[in-house]
């Protein structure tokens, strides 16, 4: 099974009735696609109670990616309200109960930033992280491409392998060091992960950060040749992977529920089980 998705749900006005709540706009998410990915909790661990209420709200059958807490992949952007990095892995896990729960929790998703680069205490770190996340699938995305050198890349698929990790698999600027290219190879036969950022190679590597990087670093909308050219590449993945999770991250410009939408169309699905849409003033049926 391919599901198709976007990468949070609150910005993307394509999908949404002018004036509609942020309160109402995950339900109506989930009218359009199956899964999503929870960036929340990248800033902060979230409440329990926030992670039941975005599982109530979403019909069965819906998929969470939720991206891993930036402690946990040393980003660590301002102060982390954890005095080791067990409790913090705890806390976090703790989180994911309502999700776990209800049968909505796909993966979590460990997306480490471009200085982590492959060297021994990295891969050490991995295989601490994967023990303290034991029975729960993670999605493994670098940002090096250290890890995907000339002689490391075998290495670095065979680890993931070895290690159960689910192969996030990127459509991303070829912009240095600070980027990967698109390996199309699975890691784990269950699920494998998919996040399209756009080809922007001058958004990618500006530098800075808050709203005036976030403008730039994902500027792109994909080309309907682009598209046609993945949509056979997520069909070969899904020939070696239970079910392949797709994500548009290129929403700097609003794009990624548009590319979303147009690449269900271009794989020909449609899905079943997803809620019901508010009427628009363009429905008319």
């Amino acid at each position: 099974m391919i599901r198709i998705g976007v990468t949070g749900w609150g910005d993307h006005d394509f999908l949404y009735p002018h004036g509609m709540k942020p309160s109402d706009k995950l339900k109506e998410y989930s009218a359009y696609f199956p899964a999503v990915e929870i960036d929340a909790s990248f800033y902060a661990v979230q409440p329990e109670r926030n992670m039941r209420k975005w599982a109530e709200e979403t019909p069965p059958g819906f998929q969470f990616v939720v991206k891993a807490y930036q402690g946990m992949t040393g980003h660590e952007r301002g102060e982390i309200p954890f005095e080791t990095k067990s409790e913090m892995f705890e806390a976090f896990k703790v989180s994911l109960r309502p999700l776990i729960e209800k049968e909505k929790m796909s993966m979590v998703l460990f997306q480490f930033p471009p200085w982590f680069d492959c060297r021994k205490e990295n891969v050490d770190y991995l295989r601490w992280c994967k023990r303290q996340m034991e029975g729960l699938p993670c999605a493994l995305e670098f940002r090096n491409q250290t890890w995907f050198a000339a002689g490391v890349r075998e290495r670095t698929m065979a680890f993931m392998r070895e290690e159960a990790w689910i192969h996030s698999i990127c459509d991303e600027p070829q912009a240095g060091t600070g980027s990967i290219p698109a390996i199309l190879e699975t890691a784990d036969p269950a699920k494998t992960l998919v996040r399209f950022h756009g080809r922007n190679v001058h958004g990618w590597n500006k530098t800075g950060s808050g709203e005036e990087w976030r403008e730039v670093r994902y500027l792109y909308k994909y080309s309907k040749a682009e598209l046609e050219e993945w949509a056979d590449k997520l069909k070969g993945l899904e020939e070696n992977s239970g079910e392949v999770i797709a994500l548009f991250n290129n929403n700097s410009g609003g794009d990624a529920a548009e590319n979303a939408l147009e690449m269900i169309d271009l794989l020909g699905i449609k899905y079943e089980g997803l809620a019901s849409r508010q009427m628009s003033l363009l429905d008319f049926d």
